[in-house]
């Protein structure tokens, strides 16, 4: 697998498994997540599963994390 970085498509990601929430709708809208050998965890949108890649740190997907489940990011849906 090449290096990893921030908007690689993602179907350049291989040997990973991709995951998504089971709350997600019947039409896949949602997005979908991958650790990465590295530890680091891979992001992209369900809807376009060869578009871009985010890539983040086990330390930012643990304060994202933690943040949802602390209600602090509830007012970006309404």
């Amino acid at each position: 697998m090449p290096d990893t970085y921030n908007g690689m498509a993602a179907h350049e990601i291989r040997g990973v498994t991709w995951l998504k929430s089971s709350h997600s709708n019947s039409q896949g809208t949602c997005a979908e997540f991958a650790r990465l050998p590295s530890g680091e965890v891979a992001m992209r949108n369900s809807r376009f599963p060869e578009g871009p890649a985010l890539v983040y740190t086990q330390a930012e997907v643990r304060a994202l994390l933690r943040a949802i489940k602390d209600g602090e990011l509830d007012h970006l849906i309404v």
